[in-house]
């Protein structure tokens, strides 16, 4: 696949990620490793998701496009709603921040990749397919990275910073219906 129309796909792709990890980023204890974790972790999902569903489309063409979005939509909800309520209860601990919760959020924002790589990317060979799914990783890499960069800036505004969490909650909420329903 020519580069322009890749870097695009990869683009599209990596908005989820951008949009979860501004959130996460908003969010005051999110520390250094969190984001380290996050941004590995939707990164390599990315990949792997659009590696594993170009290869499928090598192997077999079907009719999947829908419910895979509407999965990772109700898991976007669902962490939105764990956010608002965490800013209600504002106990010190953030449940976003959990180990395991870096694979949850990495599988949920690239289920779409798995189903754009098993339509858009499945004419092409193994090799060129490897390269095409290792760009769409670093590509969502570096839009996560550019997320907490920005969303450091954004905690600086008094009104941003103080209800963090119900922004990013509601956002999330937002996102997940937007997947789910358009």
């Amino acid at each position: 696949m020519d580069i322009y129309p890749l870097f695009i796909i990869a683009l599209a792709l990596s908005l989820d990620a951008f949009g979860v990890a501004l959130c996460i980023g908003l969010n005051n204890q999110t520390r250094v490793i969190n984001k380290v974790g996050f941004t590995i972790s939707f990164g390599f999902f990315q990949f792997l998701f659009s590696y594993i569903g170009a290869y499928a489309g090598l192997l077999f063409n079907t009719y999947v496009a829908s419910m895979p979005t509407i999965i990772g939509g109700i898991i976007i909800c669902l962490v939105g709603v764990i956010m608002i309520k965490e800013g209600l209860q504002n106990q010190g601990t953030c449940p976003l921040l959990k180990p395991k919760m870096y694979i949850i959020l990495g599988i949920s924002v690239s289920i779409d990749a798995m189903v754009v790589g098993f339509t858009v990317l499945n004419n092409i060979t193994k090799v060129i397919l490897f390269k095409d799914t290792l760009f769409i990783g670093v590509i969502t890499l570096l839009m996560v990275t550019m997320a907490f960069i920005i969303s450091k800036y954004l905690k600086k505004i008094d009104i941003v910073g103080k209800y963090a969490d119900y922004i990013g909650g509601i956002i999330l909420i937002i996102f997940g219906l937007k997947m789910m329903f358009f």
